[in-house]
């Protein structure tokens, strides 16, 4: 997961040299799902818990245990809006209120390509520190 991360975090900090396809189309289908279409035909579909955790935000909720970003409890996220920026991007809001990551067009390409093992890789590090996809259960007063 290191390894992706680091790739990841190259590209969005524009230190990397690979070329991406031009973006030809977002849609939001659902408050749950999202679908990127690339101009090379490339389509990718995202949840958004899939999104939310994996967020470029450097904030949003993370909680830092032994040096790993690990954000819990999203399984249920959905998103309220997506609103653009500028040419290379979207900012995407959640109902959970996270608005502060923007997502390249190229990040999104990135994220694709890596979906499954990302996705395999967070599950993994949520088990490992005894964490859930599932909510908290919601306190109630009585």
């Amino acid at each position: 997961m290191l390894a992706i991360t680091r790739v990841l975090s190259r590209r969005i900090h524009g230190t990397s040299d690979v070329t991406f396809p031009k973006l030809s189309g977002f849609s939001i289908i659902s408050p749950k799902n999202v679908e990127v279409e690339f101009a090379n035909g490339t389509k990718f579909s995202f949840s958004s818990e899939f999104l939310r955790v994996h967020s470029p935000a450097a904030d949003g909720k993370v909680r830092s245990i032994g040096g790993e970003k690990v954000i819990s409890g999203r399984r249920y996220v959905g998103i309220m809006s997506a609103e653009p920026v500028g040419n290379y991007g979207v900012r995407l809001v959640f109902d959970d209120l996270h608005r502060t990551g923007i997502y390249p067009w190229d990040y999104f390409y990135e994220l694709g390509s890596n979906k499954f093992g990302l996705m395999r890789n967070y599950i993994k590090t949520l088990q490992k520190h005894n964490l859930s996809r599932e909510p908290p259960p919601s306190r109630r007063k009585k």
